[in-house]
């Protein structure tokens, strides 16, 4: 009996990043903020590139906090839906055209979000990662951390809950 073979490598990568490029295409917002996603293996890591037009206390200078949220809560959708795609993406139920087309399930709904503001956003580039501490078929639980200089320094952080959609969307 012989094992079906394993696809190409490049096949697997495009999958994956055909499937990244419509998570992150689905929210304009994240767009506009300068978000971006760094994918390695199953990790994200989410980059909001510095722009004036985050600053909101220009004396400081010091990112504005509603910047600093929705990042935060971009970055836990993101990694969530994420999360919910993998299996599909790796076992192949969602070939590579499907995903250049835009079939990708829909992307969970806030069911409330906590930020901690730690200290001032400083006016540069921030990076940030999601955790998924539960999903079920309903709801989840996701922790994200954000930083800029230092993995160690947090800037911020948050907790959110999220209600899981029950069918894809087109």
């Amino acid at each position: 009996m012989s094992r079906p073979r394993p696809e190409p490598v490049q096949t697997v990568k495009q999958r994956r990043d055909a499937a990244l490029r419509g998570l992150v295409a689905s929210i304009p917002y994240g767009q506009y903020l300068g978000i971006h996603f760094d994918r390695r293996g199953d990790e994200l890591t989410a980059t909001m590139s510095f722009d004036e037009k985050l600053i909101g206390n220009p004396l400081l200078p010091a990112l504005h906090g509603g910047a600093t949220a929705a990042f935060l809560e971009i970055t836990s959708v993101i990694a969530l839906g994420w999360a919910n795609l993998w299996e599909d993406m790796e076992s192949g139920v969602l070939s590579l055209d499907e995903l250049e087309a835009g079939h990708l399930p829909r992307l969970p709904k806030t069911i409330d979000f906590t930020v901690d503001y730690l200290r001032s956003g400083l006016p540069r580039d921030a990076y940030a990662r999601a955790r998924v501490n539960r999903s079920g078929r309903r709801y989840a639980s996701v922790h994200v951390e954000a930083w800029q200089d230092q993995r160690s320094k947090l800037f911020a952080q948050a907790t959110g809950h999220f209600l899981i959609p029950n069918s894809r969307g087109g």
